[in-house]
This record gives structure tokens, C-alpha cells and sequence, in this order.
């Protein structure tokens, strides 16, 4: 069920055209990127802080985890309900409007796009 609703929550979600999207390649702007924000989609809010800790709530469950860069990816390990969601590095590319899009295995899988609020 909980896989269902997030999966409604990315339908809904709408993101810019693909020329808008800049790589983030390094740590540093990432870390400028989302200090201080909350990185927002229907049903999910999540905090992404300096310190390598994710926090916030996907649907109606916490989600946690951990996160860290390596050779230009963010990778991270989340649990979603307490449901481990695994370990995953991940491009990051953002908009000058305040957008963030995570694709998953270094680029080539899924992605979900947020807003920076």
C-alpha cells in the first residue's frame, strides 16, 4: 500500500524540461543546495542535512537514513516505515528555480524531482 501511494505521489509530481537540469558534480553544492531546505513532492517532505542524515516522511511513514557523496553521486541508504529502501548512488541534477531531480544507479534508473523549499 505505502508503495502504491508513492508511487501516485510521483504521477502527480511535474517537473521543467530536461535543458533546465544543471549536474551537480561536487559535495559542496549539493550541500548549498539543500542546507536548510526542505526537499518537497506530494506526500513527502524529507530534510537532507550537512551532517549525512535524511529525515522526513513519505505518505503517512518516517522515512530515515543515511547519505554521503562519492565520485560525483549522491548515495544514500533510506528506510521508509522502518522498511529498508537499500543503499543507492544517485545523479543529482538541479534548476536555477529551485528544483532537484534524483535519478538512481549513478543516473541510469528511476527518477523523482523535487522542489527546494
Amino acid at each position: 500500500m505505502r508503495m502504491m501511494m508513492l508511487a501516485a505521489g510521483a504521477a502527480l509530481a511535474t517537473g521543467p524540461a530536461l535543458a533546465d537540469l544543471v549536474k551537480v558534480d561536487d559535495q559542496q553544492r549539493f550541500v548549498q543546495l539543500v542546507n536548510g531546505k526542505t526537499l518537497t513532492r506530494p506526500f513527502v517532505k524529507l530534510n537532507v542535512k550537512p551532517d549525512g542524515k535524511i529525515e522526513g516522511r513519505g505518505a503517512r511513514w518516517d522515512v530515515e537514513g543515511t547519505w554521503s557523496w562519492k565520485d560525483g553521486y549522491f548515495c544514500r541508504d533510506l528506510f521508509w516505515g522502518g522498511d529498508a529502501l537499500g543503499y543507492n548512488c544517485q545523479e543529482v541534477r538541479a534548476t536555477a528555480d529551485g528544483r532537484i531531480k534524483f535519478t538512481s544507479d549513478r543516473g541510469a534508473g528511476d527518477s523523482a524531482m523535487f522542489r527546494l523549499r
